[in-house]
């Protein structure tokens, strides 16, 4: 007889939480083509398909959305139950520094699980957009720091490469105009400040229509039409182009940066979740 297993409802909440197989996958830490598998054999055994593709990613159907609550239910009750018999010696508290985009693409899920499996530690978090976490290091404010980089530097450790690049929007004139409209970043950060050498080096004629303090935000005047702007390459899509005519893409590095005196258990073992999940070699392959 068909039953549901609870490593198959685990795959299909974390597929439904990141809203998507490739960020299921991130989160379980499987191959996507083994994620798509077990969402495959789950609703064989529910006998309805579970999700639905939107846009770039996934969405509950009915049945899914049915489901959704039992999973939580039994891979909440499990997890508790794990917990309640192991005996861990991590206790303490940690004071973490992560940058926005990180922290929204799986970080989260790192940390929580951390917290299940070391119930007796504390983890002070700080998300932000990382201009500021070098010197909260160093003035003993934060025990680690997670975010993007222009360079390598000292006491750095790459998790992965990224790039940026000048983007529009695909299906309106921002790129067209004159003087070019450009959304950045409203406080100083090496962001903002390649954006604008790279608009002086062109000899562009620019005003700045938008602000933010954040990616999304940025990412919202250039989706709208608004502006174009320096972003993430990850956050490309069929509605945005890249400008080439501005600059040439430029590296960004996601580096870890731990703070000598926090050295320790628990600070390695923080450490080390956060790579298993962020470096390259470890991330699986997306859509």
């Amino acid at each position: 007889m068909a039953q549901l297993d609870s490593d198959l409802l685990r795959t299909f909440l974390a597929i439904v939480e990141t809203g998507s197989v490739t960020g299921g996958a991130e989160r379980i830490h499987r191959s996507q083509s083994a994620t798509s598998l077990q969402l495959k054999q789950l609703e064989e055994v529910v006998g309805e398909p579970l999700v639905a593709r939107h846009g770039r990613g996934v969405v509950p159907t009915p049945a899914g959305d049915r489901l959704l609550p039992v999973a939580r239910q039994v891979t909440g009750m499990l997890d508790a139950a794990l917990a309640s018999f192991r005996t861990d010696d991590l206790i303490g508290r940690l004071r973490i520094g992560i940058a926005e985009d990180a922290a929204r693409e799986v970080l989260a899920n790192v940390l929580a699980a951390f917290c299940r499996d070391h119930p007796r530690m504390e983890l002070e978090v700080h998300c932000a957009l990382g201009d500021g976490f070098g010197d909260s290091l160093a003035r003993g404010k934060l025990d680690m720091a997670v975010y993007e980089s222009s360079a390598i530097g000292p006491g750095q450790e790459r998790l992965r490469t990224g790039r940026l690049q000048w983007t529009a929007s695909r299906h309106h004139d921002a790129a067209r105009r004159d003087p070019l409209p450009v959304a950045v970043f409203d406080r100083s950060c090496w962001w903002r400040d390649v954006a604008l050498a790279d608009l002086s080096a062109a000899d562009r004629a620019y005003r700045t229509v938008f602000t933010s303090e954040n990616a999304s935000g940025v990412r919202a005047a250039v989706v709208s039409g608004m502006a174009v702007a320096l972003m993430s390459e990850s956050e490309a899509d069929e509605d945005l182009v890249a400008l080439t005519d501005i600059a040439p893409p430029r590296p960004s590095y996601l580096v870890l940066v731990v703070a000598p005196r926090a050295r320790g258990a628990a600070m390695e073992a923080l450490s080390e979740a956060i790579r298993n999940a962020l470096k390259e070699e470890n991330r699986p392959v997306g859509f």
